[in-house]
């Protein structure tokens, strides 16, 4: 995965599957991979194409960063969608939203420094991991905007009050070293180990039993929003007890070997 290779043409993000892994490169880098409502409307219509394709087992979300002197990840949103008649402002935080949402476990290869918005699509991923150098700044006080709800929640979850405060009270850049004590990023890397990171993490993904990864990932991502029902929390718990994964992972244990997991449908 070389996300600083020289790309044809800049475009909307990019969608590549390849058997159990998928990849999303944000792909505008001559304007630091800010994002316009097209570029929104493409991840969306992405997120649902992850979502209906049941091989996919992990998103690897990232970008192109060729030509900037020091990478950027994405710029967050295109500050000249604001000034649009149709602006609606309500729209960006589908995208984050979503994201949260995905079937597949979601990793951000953040190989680059994020701004704005996109540091909710960072925050939206279930791991994450970071270049060495980059840094995080979220200017909405600045700029006379109080962030939009779920924006927060994923803020005070992730990194703490303190570290949230601290983010958007003095709306200055935090370099990625300093939210290693919220534990944020599986791991910080130089950009020479990057790429085998990357491929490190999603391989630790794989290793997993599916069914039980995308279950257990929607009842700590409600858990997290403040929503408790033991109700579905146990039918997810009787469903992953009941599964093929289950009956393999007990078997691969006893006969000390890697597991052979299904697919994710979990059949008993």
């Amino acid at each position: 995965m070389n996300t600083t290779m020289t790309m044809k043409a800049e475009s909307t993000p990019l969608l590549a599957i390849d058997g159990k892994c998928a990849t999303l490169t944000l792909n505008r880098p001559s304007r630091r991979n800010s994002l316009g409502d097209d570029d929104l409307r493409t991840l969306l219509a992405h997120f649902d194409t992850l979502n209906a394709h049941p091989d996919v087992q992990v998103v690897v979300l990232t970008a192109i960063t060729t030509g900037h002197a020091k990478p950027v990840f994405c710029a967050g949103y295109h500050v000249g969608g604001f000034e649009s008649d149709e602006h609606d402002p309500n729209f960006f935080e589908q995208i984050p939203d979503a994201l949260e949402r995905l079937r597949p476990i979601s990793i951000c290869a953040m190989n680059g420094s994020v701004y704005g918005g996109a540091t909710d699509l960072m925050l939206a991923c279930d791991l994450r991991l970071g270049l060495f150098g980059a840094e995080l700044r979220m200017p909405a006080a600045a700029l006379g905007l109080h962030y939009y709800p779920s924006g927060l929640r994923r803020y005070v979850s992730r990194l703490g009050l303190n570290l949230a405060k601290r983010a958007f009270l003095t709306g200055k850049a935090i370099p990625l070293e300093a939210l290693q004590s919220a534990n944020l990023f599986e791991a910080l890397l130089s950009a020479d180990d990057f790429d085998a990171g990357v491929q490190a993490c999603v391989q630790g993904v794989l290793s997993m039993a599916p069914l039980a990864m995308q279950s257990t990932k929607a009842s700590l991502n409600e858990l997290a929003a403040g929503h408790y029902h033991e109700e579905a929390l146990r039918a997810r718990e009787v469903l992953t007890a009941n599964s093929r994964d289950f009956a393999e992972g007990r078997q691969a244990f006893a006969e000390r070997r890697p597991a052979r997991f299904e697919d994710g449908s979990g059949g008993s």
